[in-house]
């Protein structure tokens, strides 16, 4: 099967449905060893792209994980990113805002993580939770302390005013050098309900899953309805999303390292000009305090 991310990618051209998008295709490997081959491959270009960005000083790259529980986002930044140099990328993982955090606007804790130029960021769980959790439970809202005055009396107003607030952030690092990669990973009710029996199955796994996060699950359908609308309404030309389908997880990881090194080696970024005649002078200098 030939790779083209473009049947992954939403820009604002095509809808979103859940419904109507796998959540596992034909392999891009054939086997284990050809899986790790390809990954070792594609983790030497997205160093060597990263380095020369790192470099340049001018771009910064934001990369974004969302999925449901068990969707695979850690075993993906594990795998994907394990031949990345560790010092030039920075990751957050993102929780339940705390009480400092609700002193705030809802995007500004993510602020705090965003990465300098030269570097990537990783973000576990993002600023989309604010327009995912909060839809399907909005009694949450009021934790945020936002004067009623100010909250729209209509909910649909109110997705509508965030999916727009978050769209002038990311637009807004855009024009700042700073692109954004979306990642949606796309798993079936049936295959996390798999997932969720082996961790409960695991002893060094158990502390992962509560009651809580079983609650959660049977809100399925609402969180598939609101993540539709959300990249949907937030999918760009600049800023895409990418729905990667996320039953077969080695296919999964290869897709993502694949996207992200195609993604890395598109930035305009070049290593600073050197200057030969000063370069063949510091190695006679280096020569003559070793002799």
């Amino acid at each position: 099967m030939k790779f083209n991310s473009k049947q992954f990618r939403y820009d604002g051209h095509n809808k979103f449905s859940v419904a109507g998008t796998p959540t596992r295709i034909d392999p891009f490997y054939v086997d284990e060893t050809d899986r790790a081959h390809q990954l070792d491959e594609l983790a030497t270009r997205m160093d060597q792209a990263q380095n020369r960005m790192h470099a340049d000083e001018h771009y910064g790259l934001l990369v974004l994980f969302q999925a449901m529980d068990a969707g695979g986002k850690d075993s993906s930044i594990r795998h994907v990113f394990k031949g990345v140099n560790p010092s030039r990328f920075k990751m957050a993982a993102f929780t339940k805002p705390e009480k400092t955090d609700l002193k705030h606007d809802f995007l500004w804790r993510f602020w705090q993580e965003l990465p300098e130029r030269g570097y990537m960021g990783i973000f576990n769980r993002t600023y989309y939770e604010e327009v995912l959790t909060l839809r399907v439970h909005p009694d949450r809202l009021s934790q945020s302390n936002i004067p009623e005055n100010l909250l729209p009396k209509d909910e649909k107003t109110l997705w509508k005013q965030r999916f727009g607030d978050i769209v002038h952030f990311e637009d807004y690092l855009f024009r700042n050098g700073f692109p954004i990669v979306k990642f949606y990973l796309h798993v079936s009710k049936e295959e996390q309900g798999k997932r969720l029996i082996a961790r409960l199955s695991d002893t060094e796994k158990q502390w992962k899953l509560s009651e809580s996060d079983l609650e959660e699950r049977q809100h399925w359908p609402a969180y598939m309805r609101a993540y539709e609308d959300t990249i949907n309404a937030t999918a760009t030309r600049q800023n895409p999303w990418y729905v990667i389908p996320s039953d077969d997880r080695p296919n999964q990881q290869l897709i993502i390292a694949t996207i992200l090194a195609e993604v890395l080696e598109s930035l305009p970024t070049r290593f600073p000009e050197t200057d030969p005649a000063k370069a063949k002078k510091l190695i006679k200098e280096i020569q003559k305090q070793d002799s």
